[in-house]
């Protein structure tokens, strides 16, 4: 059986197919999950979704934020035990963004994307606490060429990219 632990980034990454689903993208069509690509120095990086768009370009999509701090902060029954928890939770956001920042999606072989990645945390309140403990987290990761998300912003972006599909199709046909 899997613990917590295990199963929220499991999670994380189904939540992200289904909106993917939901916003009208299509698997193997406008989206793939985890491709394998090698960078500059021939390390094997594989981003969680990647999202094709119009002119060969690509948009790359990350899942694997651990909310296990959250989920402690979230079921704590003492102040202190919380606060703890609150600052392992934005602890964790940040050492993710630092890694996401360094992987340099677009620098790899095979994908154009933007200068910038996605990434998803699956459960809207646990980013807006992050948020709300430190207001330069957002800034912050942008500075690292990375985008915090949440199902709410993450939908809208995806329902553009649909849209802009339905346009390009229309084009030509």
């Amino acid at each position: 059986t899997l613990s917590l632990h295990d199963a929220l980034p499991i999670w994380g990454e189904t939540q992200l197919e289904i909106l993917l689903e939901k916003a009208g993208l299509s698997k193997g069509i406008h989206f793939s999950t985890q491709g394998g690509f090698r960078d500059d120095g021939g390390n094997l990086k594989k981003p969680d979704f990647i999202i094709n768009l119009p002119d060969n370009k690509h948009l790359i999509v990350d899942s694997k934020v651990s909310l296990t701090a959250y989920e402690g902060y979230y079921s704590a029954e003492s102040d202190e035990i919380k606060a703890g928890n609150l600052k392992k939770h934005l602890a964790s956001i940040k050492k993710h963004i630092k890694d996401l920042g360094e992987k340099r999606y677009t620098e790899l072989y095979g994908i154009n994307t933007p200068d910038y990645v996605l990434m998803f945390v699956p459960i809207e309140a646990a980013l807006l606490i992050a948020l709300n403990e430190n207001n330069k987290l957002f800034l912050d990761a942008l500075d690292k060429n990375v985008v915090l998300v949440s199902t709410s912003t993450l939908l809208a972006t995806l329902s553009t990219i649909a849209s802009i599909w339905k346009q390009e199709d229309q084009k030509k046909n």
